[in-house]
C-alpha cells in the first residue's frame, strides 16, 4: 500500500520535490543543441584547415613547408575529433549562499 500524500506534496511540482537545491542559471549547462552546434562548428573549421594544408602541400613543391603541411593534414583530424568531443565545462564556485551566512539581506 502506498503512503498517503499530503496536499502540499500534491501541489508541489514533481521536479522541485526531487531537487531541493535550486540551480543557478550561471551554473546550468548550456543547452544540448547549442553545445552540439558549437562542437560541429569547431570540427568544420578544423577540417577546413586540414583540407587547405593538404591542398597546399600539393601546390607548394619540395621543401620543409610541404612536409609541415603534410604533417598538419595528418595531425588535424585527431585534434578535430578531440575538440569536437569535449563538452562545455560547468562553472564552479557559483553556488547559492544559504541563509544565515552573515551577509545582509533585503527584507522587513
Amino acid at each position: 500500500m502506498h503512503p498517503r500524500r499530503t496536499l502540499e506534496e500534491m501541489a508541489t511540482p514533481r521536479r522541485s520535490r526531487r531537487e531541493a537545491a535550486p540551480v543557478r542559471i550561471t551554473t546550468a549547462a548550456t543547452s544540448h543543441r547549442d553545445d552540439i552546434d558549437k562542437r560541429r562548428r569547431r570540427y568544420v573549421i578544423s577540417m577546413t584547415i586540414r583540407t587547405l594544408c593538404f591542398v597546399g602541400a600539393i601546390l607548394v613543391g619540395d621543401g620543409w613547408l610541404r612536409w609541415t603541411l603534410v604533417l598538419g593534414s595528418f595531425v588535424l583530424p585527431y585534434i578535430a575529433v578531440v575538440m569536437a568531443n569535449s563538452a562545455a565545462p560547468r562553472l564552479e564556485g557559483a553556488d547559492l549562499v544559504g541563509p544565515g551566512s552573515g551577509r545582509r539581506e533585503l527584507g522587513p
